[in-house]
């Protein structure tokens, strides 16, 4: 090298320094700054200029929290910039809300990274970005999301309510038809409707999309259909046994319908001539996989008798466990009826 060449900095001053080093910062669209260890200002981006309507001539080798009359000066801030080049630290998204001139009130993300030269001059780049237009879209989501699970559940309630009152007036014509077999469909339809206005009850006040906890979910549901099903009529009990876990509120749903469904059946059909008794409703998950089941200690059934039962109730239990991409196991002895629904991933 020639004892007079001049050795440029490729980071330097942009009047002394590298051509391509300034026109590849002036390329970046967001504010870009490199300052000096000392925290000065050795060069800066087109549109760091641009945006805080700043020139060459007034921030060279000005200290960054000079600019704007101190508009950077924020303690904080300060305190981590200072720690980027003795400590080898960086600055992540640091975001700053502050009034600045020809701006207004804005929302500015800071990030800071040590870098080295050849010639050992420790310098720190410094990207500012702009996300107050970002931070009110996200707020403006988050309140349209809420604005959103409000109306669901205002509509859940309302529909919860509807379908109760149409199941008792199911009832009460139930009551009034002398038909055995008008009585037995409008008996059937009522128990439906309850089924579908229970689930939606309990899950009233959770959002789309939600975790349910599946042993707290099944056991005020099954307090329902006590009320509902059996109140002081039947000397029967559902008793709920749930290991930890939980569901998206989707899949809630449709474990609802079917502990529903098949809790119906069991208190139809597995407790005649007014036996006492007690149906079990069982949950247990390991990872993806997991059993609902729901049991009872009636009369069971032979395999005719079950043949004889496939209705409704058995097609909707059969299209509930398609979806959920289960299978159906049916048990059943003079000691009583155990259906379980398996999702397994083996």
């Amino acid at each position: 090298m020639h004892p007079h060449e001049r050795v440029f900095d490729p980071l330097g001053d942009p009047k002394d320094g590298h051509i391509l080093t300034q026109a590849i910062i002036d390329t970046i669209h967001e504010p870009l700054i490199v300052l000096d260890e000392d925290l000065r200002i050795i060069v800066a981006s087109r549109a760091f200029y641009k945006k805080f309507n700043l020139t060459h001539e007034n921030t060279r080798e000005t200290m960054f929290y000079d600019l704007g009359n101190g508009q950077w000066n924020i303690p904080a801030l300060r305190t981590l910039l200072e720690d980027v080049i003795p400590k080898h630290t960086a600055v992540e998204d640091y975001e700053i809300e502050h009034d600045f001139p020809f701006l207004g009130r804005r929302i500015m993300s800071v990030n800071a990274r040590e870098i080295r030269s050849d010639n050992d001059r420790k310098k720190m780049l410094l990207s500012i970005f702009d996300v107050t237009d970002q931070r009110s879209l996200e707020a403006d989501r988050e309140t349209l999301l809420l604005q959103k699970d409000l109306l669901l559940k205002e509509m859940r309630h309302r529909v919860a309510n509807s379908l109760q009152l149409i199941a008792s007036i199911l009832l009460l014509k139930a009551e009034m038809t002398t038909s055995k077999e008008s009585r037995a469909h409008l008996e059937d339809a009522h128990e439906r409707i309850m089924t579908i206005a229970t689930v939606q009850q309990q899950l009233d006040p959770v959002a789309h999309g939600e975790d349910i906890a599946v042993g707290a979910y099944l056991n005020a549901l099954c307090k329902s259909l006590t009320r509902t099903m059996i109140g002081g009529r039947k000397p029967i009990t559902i008793e709920v046994k749930a290991s930890q876990g939980s569901v998206l509120s989707d899949v809630a749903v449709s474990f609802g319908l079917l502990t529903t469904e098949l809790v119906i059946n069991a208190l139809k059909h597995a407790f005649i001539d007014g036996r006492t008794g007690t149906v079990t409703v069982s949950y247990e998950a390991r990872g993806s996989d997991w059993t609902l089941s729901v049991g009872d200690n009636g009369v069971g059934m032979s395999e005719s008798e079950e043949v004889k039962r496939v209705g409704l109730g058995t097609s909707i239990v059969g299209a509930l466990a398609n979806q959920l991409q289960a299978i159906i196991r049916k048990e059943s002895s003079s000691k009583g009826t155990t259906v379980s629904i398996i999702h397994s991933q083996m």
